[in-house]
């Protein structure tokens, strides 16, 4: 019987997708392009092709029996162990395929990097390392799936062993290295939220991927997969001369690439590719010339040409170019391409000339020819730059808003005091106890279980009172176990803003509905700062519907905001008691998240659920927040003259901070969150208490 489940999907076989095919050859052959991240929908093949592509490339060669796979041609990139074995001569190799290492996303910092036996090192003197992701990964490929949900100090830590080669654990003084070169591969879907600029930065290739909308390719695709699923055997056999074909090209081009050369005119057009697309920094210049001397290698070159630099700023710039957080990405995507058009022509034009002044000791009637030529092309290119230089000056449609708070300003910070242990998460609004050693080092604590983290300083403090007392063997200080003691640290990590917004008919007139949705702008705004996850509940007419579920991405919660239709009845009570299942399910599905409420009505609700009066109804709810300590603001929005104060009343009911529309402005609703009081959410019972 065939064993299906050896049997990888073949990298040639896969249907589409080849700017991410291309990302991925290209970081196989030179694994100092920095590795690369895929941005898409689901389903489009991602971890098939990094599986394959694994599985495509020929065994590599280590040390027999080492932990992390170390060359044994490669004296300078060995581990300690390895270097000991060259020097007493009984260092041996053996071939093994290259892994896939996935990351999960719930992985903490020792499962990454390692640990070092602290206990072990005071005790022994000696360093016991616990090999991390990182070793296991070595020489391979690093595997991060959703990459935008990880912490963000582990995500530093992956791009610098990747960007270094070495992985380096310290703790308490005492340090250990091992070679971490692996290629990276991280998977994100954007909707999900976004990883800091910074962060994008240190990736060197970035892809946008798609599912394929040509109804033909599908099928293809369709058909491939049943066949490999019926006989996966047989299906591979048929694309293995595909496979070797394309095995042996990525070995030449590694062959090739050290001789590889690049023009400064090709240096100089990377540099001004990268000028005109304002990116910050250099990396991008470095790694699009290292992205382009791969590519001349993989296309069997020793010189780098303009397509070559045309194809790498297609991959290494559209992540890096400079945007605020609610830019439209497709219209710089179209720029960046406007502009490698341009470059490209320019460059031509520039060969143009250096090949006419090489011809200048030829016949002066070919002379006179080629400078006519010369003459009357400087009017055509005038005029075909000025289109360009008018578009390109031309303002971006996506800049044009409806909300009159403008795109710009300072807000007051707002961090709610949820007072909560060892809270997992990453951000910059409130403050907890984590067990990360990312966090601040605050004080220490007698383990409750193996120490993971030792405050090496309490520990001789609690060792020193009885070192009169205690037998030395010649050592200058004896510490039991009884004397370790943990760190116990504190960082800032997101909250959960959940926008309730009334888009019914009394907020029809302009200037409330667009005052109001520049309030939940300006929070967007500082939620993308600090990292938070938001929500977005819109009720009008006869319910309330969930338009955004909490995420990550603010982008999304601005674009549905922008696009909220106004008009009908007001199904107030609709509208909370959405936002309070919302953030139950939410509270289920992560314990650890600290919801805050926005409330923006006039209150006059209109429209009940169970037959109640409709404003009865709604307080009745509302008191579900206060009951569970929900923390919440409320905006009023009633503008009238005669004011109903419908609103301050729901305020009451729910405990929230209530702010009127005529008073409000943008620091105002972050000054409620800030001011809010501090609570506790229990998960036993799962509700909040004072």
């Amino acid at each position: 019987m065939k064993n299906h489940n050896i049997t990888i999907y073949p990298f040639t076989a896969i249907v589409g997708q080849e700017k991410m095919k291309k990302a991925l050859i290209l970081n196989a052959i030179n694994p100092k392009v920095g590795g690369v991240l895929i941005r898409g929908e689901k389903g489009t093949a991602k971890s098939t092709a990094v599986r394959a592509l694994a599985n495509l490339l020929p065994e590599i060669e280590v040390v027999e029996g080492c932990k992390f796979h170390c060359s044994p041609h490669d004296v300078n990139a060995m581990c300690e162990e390895c270097l000991e074995k060259v020097k007493a001569g009984i260092l041996k190799s053996s071939s093994i395929k290259m892994k896939v290492v996935d990351l999960p996303v719930s992985a903490t910092e020792d499962r990454v990097v390692g640990t070092l036996d602290i206990e072990h090192a005071i005790k022994k003197g000696e360093k016991r390392f616990e090999p991390g992701v990182l070793a296991h990964a070595h020489r391979g490929i690093l595997y991060v799936d959703e990459i935008n949900l990880l912490d963000d100090h582990l995500v530093d830590v992956l791009l610098d062993s990747a960007a270094m080669g070495i992985n380096t654990v310290e703790r308490e003084g005492i340090s250990f290295s091992h070679p971490a070169n692996f290629v990276l591969v991280g998977t994100m879907n954007p909707e999900e939220g976004e990883l800091r600029p910074q962060l994008l930065d240190r990736f060197g290739l970035c892809v946008d991927i798609k599912g394929i909308m040509d109804v033909a390719r599908r099928v293809e695709l369709i058909k491939y997969r049943l066949s490999y699923e019926t006989d996966p055997e047989t299906f591979a056999v048929s694309w293995q001369a595909a496979e070797s074909e394309l095995c042996g090209q990525i070995l030449l081009a590694q062959k090739l690439l050290p001789e590889v050369g690049i023009s400064d005119s090709m240096l100089e057009l990377i540099s001004q590719i990268c000028v005109d697309m304002g990116v910050d920094g250099h990396r991008a210049d470095i790694t699009m010339m290292k992205t382009s001397i791969t590519l001349a290698a993989f296309n069997g070159r020793t010189e780098v040409l303009e397509e070559d630099v045309k194809e790498a700023a297609e991959l290494v710039l559209p992540h890096r170019m400079r945007r605020k957080p609610f830019d439209n990405h497709s219209d710089k995507q179209d720029k960046l391409n406007e502009s490698i058009e341009k470059q490209r022509e320019k460059e031509k034009e520039n060969k143009k000339e250096k090949e006419k002044d090489k011809n200048k000791n030829e016949q002066q009637k070919k002379e006179h020819n080629e400078q006519s030529g010369k003459a009357q092309a400087h009017p055509e290119e005038q005029k075909s730059d000025n289109p360009q230089d008018s578009t390109g000056e031309q303002p971006d449609a996506s800049s044009e808003t409806i909300f009159t708070t403008g795109a710009s300003y300072q807000i007051k910070q707002f961090s709610p005091d949820f007072r909560r242990n060892n809270r997992n998460g990453s951000g910059r609004r409130s403050k907890t106890l984590t067990k990360s050693k990312q966090g601040r080092y605050i004080k220490s604590k007698i383990p409750e279980e193996k120490i993971t983290d030792l405050a090496f300083d309490a520990t001789l403090r609690a060792a020193a009172p009885y070192q009169l007392v205690r037998e030395k063997n010649g050592n200058s200080i004896v510490i039991h176990e009884s004397d370790f003691r943990q760190k116990v640290r504190e960082k800032k990590i997101g909250n959960f803003v959940l926008f309730v917004v009334d888009a019914s008919g009394s907020m029809g007139a302009q200037q409330r509905m667009v005052a109001s949705k520049g309030a939940v702008l300006s929070m967007l705004m500082d939620a993308y700062q600090k990292r938070d996850k938001v929500g977005l509940i819109a009720f009008k007419g006869a319910g309330a519907e969930l338009v955004l579920p909490p995420t990550s991405s603010v982008e999304m919660a601005q674009k549905y905001l922008e696009e909220l239709p106004t008009g009908g009845k007001t199904p107030l009570s609709h509208g909370l008691m959405k936002g309070y299942e919302t953030i139950k399910a939410e509270l289920l599905r992560d314990p650890e998240t600290c919801p805050f409420m926005v409330l923006i009505s006039d209150g006059r609700a209109n429209v009940s659920m169970n037959g109640e009066p409709p404003l009865q109804e709604s307080k009745t709810i509302a008191s579900m927040f206060r009951s569970e300590c929900i923390q919440s603001a409320v905006i009023d929005t009633e503008s009238s003259i005669i004011k109903f104060g419908l609103a301050q009343e729901i305020s009451s009911a729910l405990g929230a901070r209530y702010l009127a529309l005529e008073d409000l402005k943008a620091d105002s609703i972050v000054e409620a969150v800030r001011t809010s009081a501090p609570f506790e959410f229990s998960v036993s019972s799962g509700s909040f208490s004072a």
